[in-house]
């Protein structure tokens, strides 16, 4: 079975790799490698993952790539090293960005959209404008207290707005960021793009 195992994560790693050697750090990636280990497949699936994951925390980014906790440490400080890819703390987490690709606010955007309720928060306000506390915790199926928790958190990352009921801060960034990634937030943001295709313009 270790055989299956090793397949299945030498095929996961080519097939983000295949989107990291269509960036413009794939020279990075490769550059960067040991001098022993020869171009590295491993970057270049982590800069794939990260074009299309923003703002994953490490063990995502670890569990997804199928990667061991000192593989995933040591390949990400080598691309740190290159300018290739930057972080930022978020609570308990390291979440990571390929550099140069995202201002602060869209990095801390992201970083929020990868939390469920908050990203659930804004999908649901995003589509209807008008939603109080209470109409976001009957669609997210939470408390109104949880609610609230998490509006006060968002307003402080200046994702929110709370001076005259709920109102997405910036909402054509956060929009933008939803519709770009939606395949990694799951199906409220992947229907959230299908309603907005006719109106919002991004170049992938």
């Amino acid at each position: 079975m270790a055989d299956g195992v090793d397949e299945d994560k030498r095929a996961t790693l080519r097939r983000f790799a295949a989107l990291g050697a269509a960036s413009p750090l794939v020279n990075v990636a490769s550059g960067g490698a040991d001098a022993t280990d020869g171009p590295s497949e491993t970057r270049e699936a982590i800069i794939g993952y990260l074009a299309t994951t923003p703002g994953a925390h490490f063990s995502k980014l670890r569990d997804d790539l199928q990667l061991g906790t000192g593989e995933a440490q040591h390949h990400l400080r080598q691309l740190a090293d290159a300018d290739a890819v930057t972080s930022r703390r978020d609570g308990d987490y390291r979440r990571f960005f390929p550099a140069g690709r995202f201002s602060t606010y869209e990095q801390r955007a992201l970083s929020y959209l990868r939390k469920a309720t908050p990203r659930g928060m804004l999908v649901e306000l995003l589509r209807d404008p008008a939603a109080t506390g209470q109409d976001l915790a009957a669609a997210l199926d939470v408390s109104t207290a949880t609610i609230s928790s998490h509006a006060a958190a968002l307003a402080d990352a200046g994702l929110l707005s709370r001076k005259s009921g709920y109102a997405v801060e910036r909402p054509e960034t956060v929009l933008t960021l939803l519709v770009r990634y939606a395949d990694s937030f799951g199906p409220r943001a992947v229907a959230l793009a299908d309603e907005a295709d006719d109106y919002v313009t991004y170049d992938p």
